[in-house]
């Protein structure tokens, strides 16, 4: 099973839908090393004065926006850490849309949501009430220290995350400047109807399986053919990654009523919020492919 990248909850009204977050993506490519070829050594990226071409220590590097060309605001990393929104470990959802009313370029990455901490229960609801519904429901969540705007969607037996783009980093069509050639084409009868019979012939169900990265399974199958002829080199590389704490959240099925407006069942106990958890680290970085110079 995939392992999770973030615990927290769902913030539905005043319930509180203990979950976990498992990437719904994984990267496939190639990745190539940078090498000594003389010693087999691991070669990093130096940091280099770009105007004398020196080799800089990491004390004398600040960080500063351009405010215009050639002119720099230099910020402290106590400034940039005051800015960063506090993490707290919850999917915040604040409305329900339709799922068409979000613009296909505004959808970046998918993530599996999964109950976590005996809240499958409430979980369901959520997954069957956006079902019924025909929602979805638009959240803010914090993840590695960014703030990002998401989309909690239903999908068969479970529920999906995906991270939208902010709606100012998306461009608008206007920037293609299309002619009228495009935005008003005249099109004849005769024309359409080939094209939908071109269409039709070609039209077939998703077959996933049969779609791959065929350069990937070349240079593998290039990798796996060297290494058996024994041109294989050993090369140190120590990577930790330190143990992962998780959030504690509480399963508040009861305040369904109370964020309707309603009196619950039986006394309520008093909401207590959930203990801050340490943030969640990163994932272990990609290694950096090189680039031909």
């Amino acid at each position: 099973m995939a392992r999770a990248i973030w615990k927290g909850a769902i913030s539905f009204g005043l319930v509180h839908i203990p979950v976990a977050l498992v990437s719904a993506t994984s990267s496939h490519g190639v990745d190539f090393d940078w090498l000594d070829k003389r010693s087999m050594d691991p070669v990093g990226y130096k940091r280099i004065n770009k105007v004398t071409g020196k080799e800089m220590t990491k004390e004398n590097i600040v960080k500063g926006v351009q405010y215009e060309k050639g002119r720099y605001v230099v910020l402290s990393e106590e400034e940039i850490r005051a800015a960063h929104p506090k993490s707290t470990q919850t999917i915040d959802i604040f409305g329900f849309v339709d799922s068409a009313q979000i613009p296909l370029q505004n959808i970046d990455t998918p993530y599996f949501l999964t109950p976590d901490k005996r809240g499958e229960k409430v979980y369901a609801l959520l997954r069957e009430t956006l079902v019924d519904t025909k929602k979805v429901a638009l959240a803010y969540v914090v993840l590695h220290t960014r703030a990002h705007l998401a989309a909690v969607m239903p999908l068969e037996s479970a529920m999906v995350l995906v991270i939208l783009r902010w709606p100012a980093e998306v461009r608008g069509l206007d920037t293609l400047e299309l002619t009228d050639a495009v935005t008003d084409a005249t099109l004849s009868k005769s024309e359409r109807d080939m094209a939908k019979r071109l269409v039709k012939d070609m039209s077939a169900d998703w077959q996933p399986e049969e779609y791959r990265d065929t350069f990937e399974e070349k240079i593998m199958q290039l990798v796996e053919t060297k290494a058996r002829e024994g041109k294989i080199e050993d090369v140190e590389t120590n990577v930790g990654e330190p143990e992962r704490k998780s959030a504690d959240v509480i399963d508040l099925t009861e305040l369904l009523k109370r964020s309707l407006g309603g009196k619950p069942s039986a006394p309520a106990k008093p909401a207590t919020k959930p203990r801050s958890a340490s943030k969640a680290p990163s994932k272990t970085p990609r290694k950096k492919t090189s680039k031909a110079s």
